[in-house]
């Protein structure tokens, strides 16, 4: 162990990020909520179609 400090290299990959670059996380998680409720209204809109498609309506 050495008493000095070393200096680290900064990797440009993780080089600090400006504030135009950062990513907007929010909007897209929104989107894909969004996505991800569309998809679930359209599959149980499927099931239940096929439910009726299933029913016997001859009572």
């Amino acid at each position: 162990m050495t008493t000095e400090k070393e200096e680290l290299e900064v990797d440009e990959d993780f080089a600090p990020i400006e504030g135009d670059e950062v990513e907007p996380v929010i909007e897209v998680t929104k989107s894909n909520l969004s996505k991800r409720r569309t998809i679930d209204n359209l599959l149980e809109e499927r099931r239940l179609q096929k439910q009726l498609a299933d029913y016997d309506f001859d009572l």
